[in-house]
């Protein structure tokens, strides 16, 4: 590409740019953004390293381009996306490592109360289970499944659950002892129907 084209699709970017912050028409938005999808999808397969996540990855840029647009004096707009696209990933890979590892602590919990035997559980991969747990938390009542989310997913303590929802200490060990237990049976169901 020549200097006289790059300019002309620098001052054609600088016009669109211009022209959503002056209306806010997300279709113009939408011109501009089309220039560069390719290079957005390219960047998050590049740091996510999984297409459905990139495609989805590349909607949600989108989206936060429409809040994050009017904060800035943007010079270079295919450079700036660049730069918010590689941050969207690095902070997408941080959160996905937090939930491991909070899903994880979850897991060594699981199995220090379940017998020494080995467990379905133990055969089959990280990905389904934690999506498999999703569902199973999802289908808890609902104080079982707000005490197990802040205590697991929010490492939240006893006594900060017992605040937030105004119920007593020993009521919070219950509800999350006996949404363990209902998990448990919830994911075992599940096993058993992927091994029939």
């Amino acid at each position: 590409m020549n200097d006289n084209l790059k300019h002309k699709d620098h001052k054609l970017d600088s016009e669109l740019l211009q022209q959503y912050k002056n209306t806010g028409n997300l279709e113009i938005l939408g011109e501009l953004y089309n220039n560069y999808i390719h290079l957005v999808y390219g960047v998050c397969l590049k740091y996510l390293n999984n297409r459905e996540e990139s495609k989805d990855a590349v909607n949600k840029i989108f989206e936060k381009l429409i809040t994050e647009i009017p904060k800035f004096e943007i010079q270079n707009f295919k450079s700036w996306l660049y730069v918010l696209t590689k941050n969207y990933c690095l902070m997408e890979i941080r959160k996905l490592k937090t939930e491991k590892k909070q899903f994880e602590n979850f897991s060594q919990d699981y199995f220090m109360e379940s017998t020494d035997i080995s467990h379905p559980i133990d055969e089959v991969s990280d990905v389904s289970i934690e999506d498999q747990l999703k569902v199973c938390i999802e289908r808890l009542k609902k104080e079982q499944k707000q005490c197990v989310e802040m205590f697991y997913y929010e490492s939240k303590c006893y006594k900060e659950i017992s605040s937030t929802l105004k119920i007593d200490e020993n009521k919070v060990k219950s509800y999350i002892q006996n949404g363990k237990r209902n998990l448990k049976t919830c994911l075992e169901q599940h096993m058993q129907k992927e091994n029939v």
